[in-house]
């Protein structure tokens, strides 16, 4: 019988890339993906013809952007444009080349949100939220808090805490968005969107694409970059109506904690070597549910676990390096996985992690997923 643990280090990511972020009318998402495709085949020095397989999330069409790229692969998965994507897709790379369905595989993401003008919710998600009188994921999640509030007492200054240090590492990275220091005072102040979330607590919407290069560990020896071997991953769904209007009860501790354990069992790893975390920050808030769901803190204890910059460089768990969701820019889990291969490689310059050498990536959705990276 197949176990995913004979997956573990068989597997690898040799190239990484992304456009710029910001507001870029004049390219649709098939230009800002090409953008990011080349940045990653120049990455790792490979032949765009030896890359045979192609998943692509949130791009209208594949066939149109593998037309684009000019390559003709045997494996192709469209994924939507849903941010739980990002950790679904990797997996589902890794099986394939596992299988030998192709052995090399190209990932890409594109959203074109800012500059069309997106909205998240409201009328342009009708019969999602609405059922339970909600109007956007902000209001399901802003509800999930205020419980986790009354449960444990936990305070928006607690809160606060994941926005300084995230932004706090926006501020050294030259390609983030945005890049003012925040304090928890400003946080305190800042206008609130649906009580108790406030300005701070939202995530960005930017224009910009990222791509990721995977391929067997063996052949990934032959590039130009050291790999990033995928060590552990984790699933599990939360098929349930509440689960997919963003307001689950039990702040998906049950998904997370599963996911989890299968990641840390498969990688043979546990909560004391992971050196850094790259966290799905659509909202602030995610992050402290993430925190306790992979038990790095018991249940209620997130609010306190994250003071005094438990967070950021130099604190009990750095997270979000790049700046995440946050301050850097939604790309929807995507570019945290590429912040996680380009720590392990200790590219990440001013917001490098010390001798990094494990990282976990997690997304706490209705279909939660969590990858555990290792330095090849």
């Amino acid at each position: 019988m197949f176990d995913t643990k004979d997956l573990k280090n068989k597997i690898a990511v040799i190239g990484v890339g992304n456009t710029k972020y910001g507001n870029f009318p004049h390219i649709d998402d098939y230009g800002l993906g090409a953008q990011a495709f080349r940045s990653a085949v120049q990455d790792c020095g490979i032949d765009k013809n030896q890359i045979d397989g192609l998943c692509v999330s949130r791009i209208p069409y594949y066939a149109r952007m593998g037309e684009i790229l000019g390559i003709n692969p045997k494996w192709t998965i469209p994924l939507p444009a849903h941010g739980r994507m990002s950790g679904m897709g990797i997996i589902e790379a890794c099986a394939a080349i596992s299988a030998g369905l192709c052995q090399t595989v190209a990932l890409i993401y594109a959203n074109i949100g800012r500059s069309r003008r997106v909205n998240y919710g409201g009328d342009e998600s009708p019969g999602t939220w609405d059922p339970w009188g909600f109007t956007s994921p902000g209001g399901a999640h802003a509800m999930a808090f205020r419980r986790h509030m009354e449960m444990y007492g936990t305070t928006t200054r607690q809160l606060a805490e994941v926005s300084v240090s995230i932004r706090y590492h926006a501020c050294l990275n030259p390609d983030a968005v945005m890049r003012n220091p925040i304090t928890i005072e400003d946080h305190e102040s800042a206008r609130f969107i649906t009580a108790p979330l406030r300005l701070l607590d939202y995530c960005l919407i930017n224009d910009g694409a990222v791509c990721l290069i995977l391929t067997s560990a063996e052949r990934a020896k032959d590039f130009a970059k050291k790999p990033v071997l995928i060590s552990g991953f984790g699933a599990q769904e939360t098929f349930s109506p509440s689960a997919f209007a963003n307001f689950d009860m039990d702040f998906w501790y049950p998904a997370i904690s599963a996911a989890g354990k299968q990641a840390y069992e498969m990688a043979g790893v546990s909560h004391g070597d992971v050196d850094a975390l790259m966290c799905y920050d659509n909202f602030s808030p995610t992050v402290l549910f993430s925190l306790e769901g992979l038990g790095f803190c018991k249940r209620g204890e997130s609010g306190s676990f994250v003071e005094n910059g438990g967070l950021s460089l130099g604190g009990r768990l750095p997270t979000n390096t790049d700046g995440g969701h946050l301050s850097n820019s939604y790309m929807q889990g995507w570019a945290l996985n590429v912040e996680a291969v380009r720590q392990l490689r200790g590219e990440c310059g001013d917001r490098q992690v010390p001798d990094c050498e494990v990282v976990q990536y997690v997304q706490s959705t209705p279909c939660t997923r969590s990858i555990i990276y290792t330095r090849g």
